[in-house]
């Protein structure tokens, strides 16, 4: 895993210059059409369904064992569950979805629109 790439990604920054915002504003995922810092193209970048998948998998491997461990630790009623993990999952995934689908795009650039 490339450390700039990475670094480039979670901070929401354009992919070439690693300068300009990715995004239109802080609570979007829109794209510019132009980086406003270099003035690339993100015209054919597109991360489709990726992020999407990439959290189900990530939240998923994480999340559902945690809920196994407290129903079997502590036994809890369903609605526990409920008010615990429901809030924890929607969180979890507006935290990370910017980030995720800037990392995805990141990594298309590098792979896809560099020619490497």
């Amino acid at each position: 895993m490339d450390k700039d790439t990475l670094r480039t990604a979670l901070s929401c920054k354009c992919p070439h210059c690693a300068q300009g915002d990715l995004y239109k504003s802080r609570y979007t995922l829109q794209l510019h059409k132009n980086c406003p810092s270099c003035g690339y193209d993100f015209a054919g970048s597109d991360s489709a369904d990726g992020p999407a998948v990439f959290l189900i998998f990530i939240l998923g491997f994480t999340i559902v064992p945690a809920a196994l461990f407290v129903e079997l630790t502590f036994e809890p009623p369903f609605w526990v569950h409920m008010i615990l993990w429901t809030p924890l999952v929607i969180a979890l995934t507006v935290a990370f979805l910017r980030p995720v689908k800037s990392y995805v795009l990141a990594l298309h650039h590098k792979y896809i629109s560099e020619g490497r």
